[in-house]
């Protein structure tokens, strides 16, 4: 497996794409590369057809996937704005590559996703980009249920950003752009991808079974009202606390409703969007289930910072060993992350080259992040997702 990847803030969008791609396709000392990926800033949209026929001409027979993002990532940095590309290509061995356009459909019984990939047993890893305005709602899903029992398969990715409104994000696949839907690959066989999502929220207070609930309203929380619960709890949090949560309060609901200690990976976190104080109850972005557990949790730049640390101290990945080592990784954080959250720039691309070293990373900032929670696939908002490509285990001494 060789990895490579290359950023270019030339405004010049042909001459942005052939620097990039030169630079990445040197690291791959002459294997040719079987999967490219492309992240392009709104500047080079009016040139995106030609880049997509130049890069993929130049990749052939590989597979190059791309879309449009509000910033770009790659060497090390996070381009917030001006002109940006940036070029990630690897060599992935046998690997099987596959790719696949998904997009809704109208029937008789409702919308439905057109496309999705076969997945099986064999099957390592999906990377999905799509457009915010079209992804269909149903795909994470349906990819859920096709899944082998078990952990299923982990999907990665995340939603173009930078247009402004529908149809104004550019979706790549090998030399064809699309406005609409999802494009993505499969890869499956003898490669190792792990995966890594940060949703950079930390618990606050108890948690609580949910004991009445309306689709995403959660009416009582073991027996009180929601607004009840969340009183006593402003009344115990530290001043500094209480100004995080009435800056945006969240909650997390546990996945593995079986387990009965709970750690960052096991909440999905969703957002408070709303309160009744006739009744008590609060809307959040999810629907809930009665017998669920729930607990309260804030996001601010501490928490944010601490919980991608966290997530990639757990991989040891940096040193060659017996199960192999790191070579690559692609990134995919919220646009809603960056200086606007952090006050400083390249907060996310500095914090996993600090723990996995100068190693070839590409990436963007999106509207919706993709990224395996439990066990299950999900759309998130203000996390950070990785999928990390290891390579094999060092020779025998």
């Amino acid at each position: 497996m060789r990895i490579g990847s290359a950023l270019s803030t030339n405004a010049n969008s042909l001459e942005a794409a052939r620097e990039a791609l030169g630079r990445a396709l040197a690291a791959l000392d002459g294997a040719p590369p079987g999967l490219t990926v492309l992240f392009h800033s709104a500047h080079h949209l009016p040139s995106i057809d030609q880049i997509a026929e130049s890069v993929a001409s130049e990749v052939s027979p590989g597979v190059l996937l791309g879309c449009t993002a509000q910033a770009v990532v790659g060497d090390g940095r996070e381009v917030e704005e001006g002109p940006a590309l940036s070029v990630w290509t690897a060599h992935l061995g046998q690997a099987a590559i596959e790719p696949f356009a998904i997009a809704s459909a109208e029937t008789e019984r409702g919308s439905t996703t057109l496309g999705l990939p076969a997945v099986n047993d064999d099957t390592r890893v999906v990377i999905l980009l799509g457009d915010p305005y079209s992804f269909p709602p149903d795909a994470l899903a349906q990819l859920n249920a096709a899944a082998s029992e078990g952990q299923g398969v982990p999907v990665i990715g995340g939603m173009a950003s930078g247009g402004r409104g529908p149809g104004r994000h550019a979706l790549l696949l090998n030399g064809q752009v699309r406005a609409f839907g999802g494009v993505g690959v499969t890869l499956s066989g003898p490669i190792r991808i792990e995966t890594l999502v940060s949703q950079g929220c930390r618990p606050i207070g108890s948690s609580y079974i949910v004991t009445a609930a309306e689709e995403n309203v959660i009416l009582s929380l073991a027996g009180s009202p929601p607004l009840e619960r969340l009183r006593y709890l402003f009344s115990e949090l530290s001043p500094e606390d209480r100004l995080r949560a009435e800056r945006g309060l969240h909650v997390g609901i546990v996945i593995d409703e079986y387990r009965t200690e709970f750690g960052p990976g096991d909440f999905l976190i969703r957002n408070v969007i709303g309160a009744d104080e006739a009744s008590g109850a609060i809307a959040v972005g999810d629907r809930v289930r009665v017998g669920q557990t729930v607990q309260f949790h804030i996001r601010d730049a501490s928490a944010a910072d601490e919980d991608l640390r966290s997530a990639l101290g757990v991989l040891d990945l940096s040193r060659p060993t017996d199960s192999g080592s790191l070579v690559g990784a692609l990134m995919f954080t919220c646009n809603g992350r960056g200086l606007h959250l952090f006050g400083a720039p390249d907060h996310d691309i500095g914090t996993v080259r600090a723990s996995i070293g100068p190693l070839p990373v590409a990436g963007m900032f999106c509207a919706g992040e993709i990224g395996p929670v439990g066990g299950q696939n999900f759309l998130h908002g203000f996390t950070a997702s990785l999928a990390l490509f290891v390579g094999p285990g060092k020779p025998p001494d």
